[in-house]
């Protein structure tokens, strides 16, 4: 077992989800043996490496801070999410170009591109399946992989464009907020959780952001790529306030002096990027204290979730 997985066990353990996350876990193998054959090794490859699970610990979180019934019964749930979120991790690498994801080759890498789109698919596809019969599950779901479908697009059209934090809440919001934030919906069966939800991914994704600049292990994306690409991201939000490295980020060529450049300015942001995620925190803890019969196992997610971008 590597030294990953056990660091991830443990952040599981000590959210007290182990239960569930291993009845996770039984319930995608189970899938796996399932699936169309012609497609089994690219699937399985698409969630093999060490996942941290952040989004289902964030569906048992909202289950067991509302409802008055065992988070376990949220598996289904929870299975769904993951196909959902593992297509949209082979998509981002597919129009990222990226080498690797979660530290093996990434879908496209290893089967190619066709392989990896039509994976892509299969999972939308068992994701509805999945909750057919739960109407609940279905409608949020559907307005997850459309909002997933206008952030990208929206990610991408906003390129080496000179805006601010402001913008990158918005993005950040849309790309990896709704992710969680359908996840705190779908755990707690209401609306009552969706602004922490929100703010949880929002924080989520600045802690990748900042853990890629700071070449920790990447949570998500890869930080080369991002300034590559020209992403805004929250270190290069901060940067460009500077209006010499706001010139540089316009800039669309892979120049290695450029790039450098803007490398070593989005790391000399990092103190005030932590920062700006210490706020989002906050944001997140006020909504847990104010709209959760049990907050407790939503505020030690959100303390766990803070962490990343230091570890």
């Amino acid at each position: 077992m590597s030294t990953a997985t056990v660091a991830n066990d443990d952040v599981i353990a000590q959210l007290g989800a182990t239960t569930e996350i291993d009845l996770l876990r039984e319930r995608i193998g189970a899938w796996l043996e399932g699936v169309d054959g012609e497609l089994r090794e690219p699937l399985g490859w698409a969630l093999a490496g060490t996942p941290k699970h952040f989004r289902p610990l964030t569906l048992f979180a909202c289950h067991r801070a509302l409802l008055d019934s065992a988070a376990s019964e949220s598996v289904e749930l929870a299975f769904a999410v993951e196909l959902m979120h593992n297509m949209s991790l082979v998509v981002d690498d597919v129009l990222d170009g990226s080498d690797e994801r979660r530290g093996i080759p990434t879908v496209e890498t290893k089967f190619g591109r066709l392989t990896a789109l039509m994976a892509s698919g299969y999972l939308v596809a068992d994701a509805f399946d999945s909750v057919a019969d739960d109407d609940f599950a279905v409608r949020h779901l559907s307005e997850l992989l459309r909002r997933l479908g206008a952030a990208e697009c929206l990610q991408w059209r906003l390129r080496r464009h000179p805006l601010g934090v402001e913008d990158w809440l918005r993005i950040a919001g849309e790309d990896t907020g709704s992710m969680f934030e359908v996840c705190a919906v779908l755990g707690g069966r209401s609306e009552q959780l969706r602004r922490y939800g929100h703010h949880l991914g929002v924080l989520y994704h600045g802690c990748d952001d900042v853990g890629d600049q700071r070449g920790l292990e990447a949570l998500g994306g890869g930080g080369e790529e991002d300034i590559r690409d020209g992403i805004l991201t929250l270190p290069a939000a901060l940067a460009i306030r500077d209006p010499e490295i706001r010139q540089l980020f316009l800039v669309d060529d892979d120049d290695e002096q450029r790039l450098t450049a803007l490398a070593d300015a989005q790391r000399a942001q990092l103190d005030d990027a932590e920062d700006v995620l210490d706020g989002v925190a906050d944001s997140a803890r006020a909504e847990a204290a104010q709209f959760a019969c049990h907050p407790e196992p939503l505020l030690a997610l959100v303390d766990q979730v803070r962490q990343l971008s230091r570890r």
